[in-house]
């Protein structure tokens, strides 16, 4: 059965072409783990350069926040005090909300990032 010339030789070609697929296979996921690190980090990147100009935007806000609404509370300081306080309950409502507001986003975004079952056919 296995004697047969032609048998041994679509045999090897077989094995041949197994090999070859396997390596394309390689190849192909290393390009995808490639661009799935790219977006990833090219969407850190963005975010934190949202960040930086975001804090800074709103230092120069919060600035001239104070300077507005220091005449009707009382003075600098007591505009200043106003405004830790605000900074302290929004930081405060972050910490109580992280779950909702960056680890649940975050985890949806990198699951489907590096989570994308292809549909067959």
């Amino acid at each position: 059965m296995f004697s047969d010339d032609k048998n041994i030789e679509s045999l090897k070609q077989l094995f041949f072409d197994f090999k070859k697929y396997l390596e394309v296979q390689k190849e192909y996921a290393e390009l995808e783990v490639i661009e799935k690190l790219t977006k990833l980090f090219s969407t850190l990147v963005t975010i934190f350069i949202l960040i930086a100009l975001g804090m800074m935007a709103l230092f120069y806000l919060l600035f001239a926040f104070a300077y507005v609404i220091a005449p009707d509370v009382g003075g600098l300081a007591a505009s200043f005090g106003i405004l830790v306080l605000i900074i302290v309950v929004i930081s405060l409502f972050v910490i109580i909300f992280k779950k909702a507001i960056i680890i649940k986003p975050l985890v949806n975004y990198l699951a489907n990032l590096f989570y994308n079952p292809k549909t067959k056919k």
